[in-house]
């Protein structure tokens, strides 16, 4: 439908409804509603239909009815609208005045502008030539799709309830300044560092390599320099002497050990004055005491290193404020869920009823897999240079899995409805049997940064072998999420509504802290079995590459370039909200 609504001028005060502002409302749909009421919306809702794969609902008096325009018979025309007074179906194909019969009809019977869309349930004044809304006749749509076709279920993260419109009132950022007093603490607890123009940024360091731990220098590399991490651990929020002294009335050793303990001291050590490289060698010896069978100097996984080093945190953390456990799936149980936690929504749609079931479990990064082999990426455009595939070009399955992906295309590809097996049937409990199903995954929350791993290590037990895939990936500097949050999903399933969906106002997210910006890039270059990691990090709108011990200055063609294995965008605005605690 050509909609006009981005022909009308948007003012302040208009209400924002999914992110969106609200369109002014229309007068023939006022006057509608102070004459008839909301007897004829009721009315619609026994009419209501909705098919699957997709589940958009539709008006429909019989299931097998094809509706028809009155005056011209046509039932392939773009749009197909029944007023909502009388029940008369009428065609309509903007812009031409002529070609409406919807319009001609709401001329010649006055108080029958309103009509309904029989293939998508949207509301249309057929006077005005665009599209309406109504709060009530959205959310009977809505609550109809829901009720007669989804069920919601997870332990972790409770299902919105369409009632609950209330958001918690944010407020404008406002930087700190100290007063009097607290320059004076400032003053005498801490000391100037004297930074000259031509340095490079504090905090930026190498770090040397114990012994092939260049996959455990990349990805400290990326967290030193994540900025609500930084700011974390450099504010002092976990302080290892504070938690040394507890944890010494504590005669396990094991519960002496602390991850959080060990970044606040590599923070602390890197951070400080000078450039010279750096040895994580307690970290490293800390995290083989909590992960035993990752004691040893053979080269390991960059990717589950960030796993296990996460879960390491979060443990310890946890133990120490064990009321906060139970936020897990919500984030805010550690720093670490509070930086990269988020929630994904699985759908999974009986394909014989559209029955759908769905969960929704946290995650601390996404997995993607590259998509399949082709040319360049229709979404990311052409490539400017060849990239070969790391001078494995000798290598028939390296040169077989070499091509272009983007990180784009990764996450439509991630996002986009998959039609599972007939060997993976899910038992439907409207049909009682086993049916074929279509599945779709989304984002439901948005991390603070968020962490994109590439499957690039394959694994076959059939062949009884792995190997790498050398793709080159195109990665974005700036990335949108808007379009893979479940409120885009489900309101593309859905229709447009006047009406918060699944997530719009969970976290008081909007169109803004859905756009991300990257910082980090941690890349692998060499075989599956040996390889070297190497991270790209972005500091004052400046990349540096970051080899173990030696820092570079490099370009941004040579970012783009680079094998990204694992990429880490962080906000662009970060939103503070009112705290729920009262400041005397």
């Amino acid at each position: 439908m050509a909609s006009n609504l981005n022909q009308h001028h948007h003012h302040h005060h208009h209400p924002r409804i999914n992110g969106q502002i609200s369109p002014p409302p229309c007068p023939h749909l006022a006057d509608f509603l102070s004459r008839n009421g909301s007897k004829p919306f009721l009315a619609l809702q026994d009419c209501l239909r909705s098919k699957p794969p997709g589940g958009r609902a539709a008006i429909r008096r019989d299931p097998s009815e094809v509706p028809r325009c009155v005056s011209c018979g046509d039932s392939s025309r773009p749009r197909l609208y029944a007023c909502v007074a009388c029940a008369a179906v009428s065609c309509h194909a903007a812009p031409s005045p002529s070609s409406s019969h919807a319009a001609a009809h709401a001329a010649s019977y006055p108080g029958h502008e309103i009509a309904v869309d029989v293939d998508r349930a949207e509301l249309f004044c057929c006077a005005c030539r665009d599209q309406v809304y109504d709060r009530d006749f959205d959310a009977a749509v809505v609550l109809f799709l829901s009720t007669s076709s989804t069920t919601s279920s997870s332990s972790l993260v409770p299902a919105s309830k369409p009632e609950n419109l209330r958001k918690r009132r944010r407020v404008d950022y406002c930087p700190w300044s100290p007063d009097i007093q607290e320059r004076i603490l400032v003053g005498n607890g801490s000391s100037r560092l004297d930074c000259e123009s031509d340095q490079k940024p504090w905090g930026l360091r190498g770090l040397n390599n114990l012994g092939n731990t260049c996959f455990m220098s990349s990805v400290l590399q990326a967290l030193l320099h994540t900025p609500p991490l930084r700011n974390y651990f450099l504010s002092d929020r976990h302080n290892r002497y504070y938690c040394q002294q507890k944890n010494a009335k504590n005669d396990n050793n094991n519960a002496r050990l602390c991850l959080a303990c060990d970044m606040d001291a590599m923070f602390s050590a890197v951070f400080s004055v000078g450039h010279a490289p750096y040895s994580p060698a307690k970290f490293l010896y800390s995290w083989w005491q909590y992960s035993a069978n990752w004691a040893s100097y053979d080269q390991q996984d960059a990717h589950e290193f960030f796993i296990s080093m996460l879960d390491g945190i979060h443990e310890k953390v946890a133990e120490k404020d064990r009321c906060k456990s139970h936020s897990q799936g919500h984030g805010d149980c550690c720093i670490a869920h509070r930086v990269f936690s988020g929630i994904l929504r699985s759908d999974v749609m009986c394909m014989a009823c559209g029955f759908t079931s769905t969960t929704y479990d946290p995650c601390v990064d996404i997995s993607l897999d590259l998509e399949p082999h082709q040319g360049v990426s229709g979404k990311a455009g052409p490539a400017k240079n060849h990239h070969s595939c790391n001078g494995n070009t000798d290598s028939k399955s390296s040169s077989e899995s070499c091509g272009i992906s983007s990180l784009i295309g990764c996450l439509d590809r991630f996002t986009r409805p998959e039609r599972l097996g007939a060997d993976q049937k899910f038992f439907c409990q409207q049909c009682q049997v086993r049916q074929e199903s279509l599945k779709q995954m989304s984002i439901r929350k948005l991390p603070l940064v968020s962490c994109f791993h590439i499957k690039r290590f394959e694994h076959s037990p059939i062949r009884k072998m792995s190997r790498k895939v050398d793709r080159y990936l195109q990665f974005p500097f700036s990335l949108d999420m808007t379009p893979y949050l479940s409120s885009s999903i489900l309101r593309g399933r859905f229709g447009n509504r006047i009406f918060p969906f699944d997530g719009d106002d969970a976290d008081g997210s909007n169109e803004m802290s859905s756009e991300f910006e990257l910082f980090a890039v941690v890349t692998h270059t060499g075989k599956l079995d040996c390889g070297h990691y190497v991270t790209y990090l972005r500091l004052s709108n400046q990349w540096y590459k970051c080899d173990d011990s030696w820092i570079t200055q490099v370009n941004e063609n040579t970012v783009r370039a680079a094998q990204g294995y694992m990429m880490f965008y962080v906000q662009k605005m970060l939103y503070y909200k009112v705290s729920e605690k009262q400041v005397s």
